[in-house]
């Protein structure tokens, strides 16, 4: 008797963002690996780290935050930046790499803002406020101790960390040769800091209802379109949780997120990349629909990126019927650098360890070994 054919799955799928084709749905979710010089500059390793996702038949790869300016974005020590030519000639080996294993590359672009825990040139921090950010620095990151009550943000320092993210924006793409760009608007980091109610207690025009607090992603996204042109696919990364504060959700529920994700498909921005623990449970406590298809309904127009434990193909099926467009694997993809063509072939996966990121979360021999 023949085995019975295996049915094709929707991951597998082509897809198309800004004229940029995918031969699948299948991307790597950004995951801070601090492995860069101390200068902030991407090496060797980087290289061959980044190369293997593609190599492994994802279509798309999306790097770790990249840090924008010289003054208060960079968030950990062995983070890479894009300030600089020696920086982004770095990163163009990297997005080489991945051109020539077929995959494409975004550059994810990041200020830390009060959660920064080992930046070399400042010795202070910034944030929307003076509130000192809940939890405990990363030790997977060579953190240590409480955050410390970052100084609140002046005007001016707000306007040169928007030009920090399109000047970052710009190499990347004129120099670099990135394909696309991902702001970071998510995980608790500064975008994120002014979008939550209590960590921005500001009473100008970036603080007050949540459509005004989202008021800076939305400005940097305009930035950054004017950097780098109309033809770049360009996104914002959302979360509820925060690395310092887990279990987060907005504070203004379905109603909010309504305005934010019609407030972001009035922006500059090609794609959302929203990111949940669980990317297929309810969004909000009570309710019954998922952030992403929160997302679908209120943004239409936009291409959306699903990221929350979907390295079980049969969730990422759903999260794709619940509205997805693509699918962003994090932990899944570090064990799994090929997880696309093992799922094409059925076969089994490595399970995650957590010795993979002890006891820091650098590139391990071990990974580029796989």
């Amino acid at each position: 008797m023949n085995a019975p054919a295996i049915v094709p799955s929707p991951v597998f799928t082509g897809a198309s963002l800004r004229g940029l084709d995918f031969a699948n749905r299948l991307s790597v979710a950004p995951m801070t690996r601090i492995s860069a010089s101390s200068a902030g500059v991407p090496g060797e390793r980087m290289e061959r780290y980044y190369q293997r996702f593609a190599r492994g038949g994802f279509s798309l790869v999306t790097t770790e935050g990249i840090y924008t300016d010289k003054a208060y974005a960079q968030t950990y020590s062995g983070q890479p930046g894009l300030t600089d030519r020696e920086q982004a000639d770095a990163w163009r080996r990297v997005v080489d790499a991945v051109h020539t294993a077929g995959g494409s590359i975004f550059a994810q672009l990041m200020h830390g803002g009060a959660l920064s825990q080992g930046n070399p040139y400042r010795s202070d921090t910034v944030g929307p406020s003076a509130v000192r950010p809940k939890g405990s620095q990363m030790t997977g990151y060579r953190g240590e101790g409480s955050y410390a009550v970052p100084r609140e943000i002046s005007e001016a320092e707000i306007a040169e960390a928007i030009d920090g993210f399109a000047g970052a924006a710009r190499l990347a793409i004129e120099v670099a040769g990135f394909d696309g760009i991902e702001i970071h608007g998510a995980n608790g980091y500064l975008l994120d800091q002014f979008f939550t109610d209590y960590t921005n207690h500001r009473q100008d025009r970036w603080g007050g209802g949540i459509v005004a607090r989202f008021g800076l992603s939305l400005e940097v996204l305009k930035a950054v379109r004017a950097a780098v042109g109309p033809s770049v696919p360009l996104g914002l990364r959302l979360s509820q949780g925060k690395v310092n504060d887990f279990r987060h959700k907005w504070a203004e529920g379905e109603q909010g997120a309504a305005r934010v994700f019609e407030a972001l498909a009035d922006s500059p921005a090609d794609f959302a990349h929203v990111t949940e623990f669980e990317a297929w449970q309810p969004g909000f406590e009570g309710g019954e629909i998922p952030l992403v298809s929160l997302a679908r309904r209120h943004a239409p127009r936009l291409f959306l990126i699903a990221n929350g434990s979907l390295h079980d193909l049969a969730r990422a099926e759903q999260v794709i019927g619940a509205g997805a467009d693509m699918i962003a694997l994090g932990r899944g993809a570090l064990v799994n650098p090929d997880w696309p063509r093992l799922m094409a072939a059925r076969s089994k996966l490595r399970p995650f360890e957590l010795s993979m990121l002890a006891p820091i979360s650098d590139i391990k021999d071990s990974e580029l070994a796989l």
